[in-house]
């Protein structure tokens, strides 16, 4: 088999990765609206957590690198990005998702690209260009025209998912400053058994157990965490990596994160029976063309100083 055709093989099979990779991003907000209608967000975020959690650790100890999870120097940088990428954003994240639409769960996380670009500049210090400038504004107009939530409730659950995106982007650059030696499985596994450990103390810290939903409902509901966390959560991951070692990151990018807002109305659709009005659809259609354009813009400074996810949440870009 000559390398062409190989190439052209590994490129097909990373087309599809990033394919499933937004597919399973989609059903992230519909399936969060499912679990958080029958438990309090602490004991859903803890929940699924734990799954993803117990799945990143078997990872790791079936390459037998359990131990570079407990590495002496990384160790608080590793909690650390577990405690903001995983445990903090989780908890806000399903607690946002709770109190509005999935429509508006898809739609308020793809303002990460604003943080991402003036973290970057702040931190990094990285140019404003012009391109990603435009870029943000189409992304903050679509979103303010989408956005219609019912009474004081969905305001403040669109403004917990607003702030989502922020811990991920502290995260990366917690990641940029301390941990750039370090494997993106273990830092995937870090954000998943570190964030596991802080929501589980916190969970029953906080007299979670009395809080558990009836024994019929909770048996009801416990697939449906496993799915979110092994499926949704880590599965989705181990999509996302297989993507972009086939694929080169921007070009990944560009598939897998505007794709994810479109695809989710449909998922909305066919689990909640939830339908976009026209104005949601124009905000959408203006912030998925704002992170396309935010995307696919020439990077300013070399990969190596890119705030690059870790782990690919829903509005995951390459800045």
């Amino acid at each position: 088999m000559s390398d062409g055709t190989r190439t052209g093989g590994q490129e097909r099979l990373g087309l599809l990765f990033a394919a499933l990779c937004a597919l399973s991003g989609a059903f992230v907000p519909a399936v969060a609206k499912l679990t958080t209608a029958d438990a309090d967000a602490l004991f859903v975020a803890t929940a699924t957590t734990v799954v993803a959690g117990v799945c990143a650790f078997a990872s790791l100890a079936w390459r037998g690198e359990v131990r570079k999870l407990v590495g002496r120097r990384e160790v608080p940088a590793l909690v650390a990005i577990g405690t903001l990428g995983t445990a903090i954003t989780f908890l806000l994240f399903f607690e946002g998702a709770r109190r509005t639409s999935a429509i508006e769960t898809a739609l308020c996380l793809q303002i990460e690209p604003v943080y991402s670009l003036f973290l970057a500049r702040i931190f990094l210090g990285h140019p404003l260009a012009p391109r990603r400038l435009a870029a943000v504004g189409a992304i903050v107009v679509g979103i303010a025209l989408a956005m219609n939530p019912s009474g004081f409730s969905g305001w403040v659950g669109n403004a917990l998912l607003l702030v989502t995106p922020l811990g991920w982007q502290i995260s990366h650059l917690i990641v940029l400053r301390g941990l750039r030696s370090v494997e993106p499985h273990t830092l995937t596994g870090a954000r998943y058994v570190y964030g596991a450990i802080v929501l589980a103390a916190v969970w029953l810290a906080s007299g979670g157990i009395a809080r558990l939903p009836a024994h019929d409902d909770l048996m009801r509901l416990l697939p449906v965490l496993a799915v979110q966390g092994a499926v949704l959560s880590f599965v989705g991951t181990l999509l996302w990596y297989a993507a972009i070692q086939r694929l080169d990151l921007a070009r990944c990018t560009s598939i897998v994160v505007p794709s994810i807002p479109m695809l989710s109305m449909g998922a909305s659709f066919l689990l909640l029976g939830e339908v976009a009005s026209a104005r949601q659809w124009i905000g959408l259609v203006l912030t998925v063309c704002g992170v396309l354009v935010f995307a696919t813009a020439p990077g300013a400074v070399k990969p190596a100083e890119r705030l690059v996810p870790e782990t690919p949440p829903l509005a995951a870009v390459d800045p």
